[in-house]
C-alpha cells in the first residue's frame, strides 16, 4: 500500500512531508507543479509523512476519501507522465 496526497495539497505545496520522509518518495517540480506527489513504487507506509501535513492532505491508500479518489492515479501518473497528471490536477481542481 501506498500514501496519496489529495486535493487539499493543491496551490499549498508544504513541504512538512518531504522533510520527514525516510525514502523520499515526495516530489514536485518547483515552479511547475501544484501539488506533490507520491511515488507508489517508493513510498514504504510508515505513514511518516501523514501527520506533518497542515491541510490534512495525505491519506493511506484504501483511506482516501471517495470525492478525491482519483488522486490514488494521478500520484502515479506523475512518475510516468509528469504532463498527463499535471492536466489530471488541473481537471479536479481549476486553476
Amino acid at each position: 500500500m501506498t500514501y496519496v496526497i489529495a486535493e487539499p495539497c493543491i496551490d499549498v505545496l508544504d513541504l512538512a512531508c518531504v522533510s520527514v520522509c525516510p525514502v523520499d518518495c515526495i516530489h514536485y517540480e518547483e515552479g511547475v507543479d501544484r501539488k506533490l506527489f507520491i511515488d507508489p513504487n517508493e513510498c514504504i507506509d510508515c505513514g511518516a509523512c501523514e501527520p506533518e501535513c497542515p491541510v490534512n492532505a495525505i491519506f493511506p491508500e484504501d483511506q482516501v476519501p471517495a470525492e478525491w479518489a482519483g488522486y490514488t492515479a494521478i500520484d502515479a501518473t506523475w512518475y510516468a507522465d509528469r504532463d498527463a497528471a499535471r492536466a489530471a490536477v488541473d481537471a479536479a481542481k481549476p486553476a
